[in-house]
């Protein structure tokens, strides 16, 4: 398998170096020259395979330049830290399925991708003899998963910017009180798209890039994506096994658009996902794009779900390169357009296109929380208010009896307080939420400065 940028001015490349390349040098996204299809006689053989060995069997399609051996217990070694037996379990509440991603060490669904590229990098830098500073860029999750992915590794430094005092406390916590040696926390004065924005100019710096060994942990990352294709196997096959169903309905809170991406690929792939519902916040650009054609930035509005406060979706690349039929030069076009612009137009053609396969419905705050509550009343389960906005979209969206599997970002206690104003209750904590509050942190608050973003890395980078 070789991988390619969408906007063709790379080489194809191995699966281990566009791991370890991030952002193309280009700066498009890596993609896989082609997507594996599977046959219905492949897919009835990992009906019943756990979490562990699917996991092996989708990625080795993708990764091919890596012995299976290998493979199997960078994937072990990975899920050893999740609290749950199945990984990722499913369960039914109220005619909805909740896909529960919340259960590695950091409570939130990037877990499942970033304990992965956490061994997957070590295990490539000891084999290379290099070392690593690893530069990313979190809306609330990311970051923390990312820190405790790498946390005291070998050859591995991390920078992690994040919008100062626009994450939950938890969220914050979960990254600040990790204080390892090669652990650096970035608090900036700006929104997330601050700091996406800078991480990106620094990964198209490519003299700074190669200086500084930048590696990166964001979505922009395939190993993410693609450690991330594997629970729309699992849960399809979960909910298949208990409902006789033939398809299914994924409903994928998101605001970077990764997430809902490696659903897409399990479609492309021949998962049968009847549709895919993109669920939005306030800060809507994904659903004014499928619902009306219309991909303009705006403001960034601070919501109770704060990892989908985003404007710009760093992932929508990938997406845009299949709906432009793999034409990279139209897609360049499209994103120079975009930096001058802020907008993208597309053919009536390509939105009848994106309508067969996503719908979409934003969800405000007042229905976050009222979604929250009312789903609390009926089944006695607590969402998180990122998951709510999934639960709320497919709930007004699917009426034909498909089932819903519905992605549960994040476990409720990393947002106490809009679960306690929606409910009235204290969500219970976790073990690894127990004191956290009380441990010593470790943060640097700067503005928005590239300069000063630079300066710092020089100053810390192995």
């Amino acid at each position: 398998m070789r991988y390619i940028s969408t906007r063709g001015g790379i080489a194809p490349i191995s699966f281990k170096d566009a791991v370890m390349m991030g952002l193309a040098t280009d700066g498009g996204l890596l993609l896989p020259e082609s997507i594996p299809t599977i046959d219905p006689a492949t897919l009835d053989s990992w009906k019943a395979l756990p979490y562990r060995e699917l996991a092996y069997r989708v990625m080795s399609l993708f990764a091919d330049d890596m012995p299976a051996e290998d493979l199997k217990q960078l994937i072990d070694r990975s899920y050893d830290t999740f609290a749950h037996p199945e990984i990722t379990p499913v369960v039914h509440k109220d005619g909805a399925w909740i896909l529960e991603l919340f259960h590695g060490p950091t409570l939130a669904f990037k877990d499942v991708a970033l304990q992965f590229l956490g061994n997957l990098f070590e295990y490539l830098l000891k084999e290379r003899g290099q070392k690593m500073n690893i530069v990313g860029a979190t809306s609330g999750d990311t970051g923390s998963a990312a820190i405790h992915g790498v946390r005291g590794k070998d050859g591995i430094n991390i920078f992690i910017l994040h919008p100062h005092g626009r994450t939950s406390p938890i969220q914050a916590l979960q990254m600040t009180t990790v204080t390892d040696p090669n652990v650096h926390n970035i608090a900036v004065e700006g929104t997330f798209d601050d700091c996406q924005n800078m991480v990106k100019a620094l990964f198209n710096d490519l003299a700074f890039k190669e200086k500084y060994s930048l590696g990166a942990v964001n979505s922009i990352n395939w190993a993410r994506v693609l450690a991330q294709v594997v629970y729309y196997f699992y849960s399809f096959f979960r909910v298949a096994e208990e409902t006789g169903a033939t398809e299914a309905v994924f409903s994928v809170p998101t605001g970077n658009f990764g997430d809902i991406f490696a659903g897409y690929v399990a479609r492309r792939m021949g998962l049968p996902i009847k549709r895919l519902i993109l669920a939005t916040n306030e800060n809507n650009i994904l659903t004014r794009f499928i619902n009306e054609g219309d991909y303009s930035t705006g403001t960034v509005v601070s919501t109770v779900s704060p990892s989908m406060d985003i404007q710009l979706a760093s992932n929508f690349e990938r997406y845009v390169y299949y709906l432009f039929n793999e034409d990279a030069s139209r897609l360049r076009e499209a994103f120079a357009g975009l930096a001058k612009t802020g907008r993208i137009d597309f053919t009536e053609a390509e939105m009848a296109r994106v309508r067969e396969e996503f719908a979409s419905d934003s969800i405000d705050q007042f229905g976050t929380l009222k979604t929250i509550a009312d789903f609390h009343h009926e089944t006695g389960y607590l969402l998180d208010p990122h998951t709510a906005v999934g639960v709320g979209a497919a709930l007004e969206t699917v009426k034909d009896g498909t089932p819903v599997i519905c992605l549960a970002t994040a476990h409720p206690a990393k947002f106490p307080d809009a679960v306690r104003q929606a409910t009235g209750v204290e969500p219970p904590q976790p073990p690894s939420l127990h004191g956290i509050d009380k441990l010593p942190t470790r943060c640097l608050v700067m503005e928005a400065s590239l300069e000063k973003v630079k300066e710092f890395i020089e100053e810390k980078a192995r």
